[in-house]
């Protein structure tokens, strides 16, 4: 259940200009000096993803910064198409420069991944929670996303396309009775035809089986750095259902960073938080206490 959202929970509107000159939308919340929690949300996904663990951690105390990935809901779309890890990593020191005590990182799938590349890069994170995402993620759960993404480029009619489409994604999630709520991912152009928020060239460099070059190689270069950093508490949380992380993929990180704890999602496929926020929240929260205590 997502607490009730009070004056100390009131969501204020930010804007970070990363250094390339992308400017990123982020909801804030919680006190300005507290410790800080930075939710980095999923590709395809926007920081309204977030909106219920936001509000959870904002009532426990924590400064929550929930923002709009470059390329994704009301951030800007990179002008030349720069979207490697290395520029989502300068996004996230550019949300984190005014900062006044310790930070921790919760991140989503391609969130996740920049999380994990951001603790390599020098940005140590008091915790690191990597939600649905390994350095070995299943080839056939990454494409199936990434070939989400790539259709439907010439939009839709209205909004009960977008809906269907969405339902053919992920069929075991009920159909909303009020789809309005889905507007928050699509835009209306020009030309009256609802489009996806996100810029095509997010995903424009992946063949289809949602590989890209180098992505790969860096996530795990990182991971392997990380592993070494034994002051970095690490978290995954899994959904059960999920076709993008396995037993194997976990054994494997596991294996370079034995400190690695899991926590798995009964019920919950690759979209964890919007599946079971209350389970979700349950399993950050400790751990949050325990490595950044309010």
């Amino acid at each position: 259940m997502t607490p009730a959202r009070t004056a100390a929970t009131r969501i204020r509107q930010r804007r970070f200009r990363s250094a390339d000159g992308v400017e990123l939308v982020a909801d804030e919340a919680g006190p300005e000096d507290a410790p800080t929690v930075v939710l980095l949300h999923g590709g395809g996904q926007t920081r309204h993803s977030w909106a219920g663990t936001l509000d959870t951690l904002a009532a426990r105390g924590y400064r929550v910064i929930n923002y709009d990935a470059r390329g994704h809901g009301d951030s800007d779309w990179s002008s030349d198409g720069s979207y490697q890890l290395d520029d989502r990593v300068d996004d996230l020191r550019a949300v984190l420069a005014d900062s006044r005590a310790g930070f921790a990182l919760v991140g989503a799938s391609m969130g996740g991944a920049t999380s994990l590349h951001a603790a390599a890069s020098g940005l140590k994170p008091a915790a690191l929670v990597m939600v649905d995402i390994v350095p070995e993620p299943e080839p056939q759960g990454i494409a199936r996303i990434v070939n989400f993404m790539k259709a439907h480029t010439g939009g839709f009619a209205n909004l009960d396309e977008a809906v269907d489409a969405v339902a053919a994604y992920n069929p075991e999630r009920p159909r909303p009775s009020d789809p309005s709520g889905l507007m928050k991912n699509l835009r209306l152009r020009d030309d009256g035809r609802l489009y996806w928020h996100w810029d095509p060239r997010t995903v424009a460099g992946r063949d289809e089986m949602g590989r890209e070059d180098g992505f790969h190689t860096v996530l795990q270069q990182s991971a392997a750095k990380v592993a070494t950093m034994d002051d970095v508490p690490l978290l995954l949380v899994r959904g059960l259902k999920s076709d993008v992380v396995s037993d194997s993929g976990i054994a494997a990180f596991k294996a370079q960073a034995p400190r690695l704890e899991v926590v798995d999602v009964g019920g919950a496929g690759h979209m964890v938080a919007g599946d079971r926020n209350d389970a979700f929240a349950s399993g950050v929260i400790e751990f949050l206490d325990r490595h950044l205590p309010i």
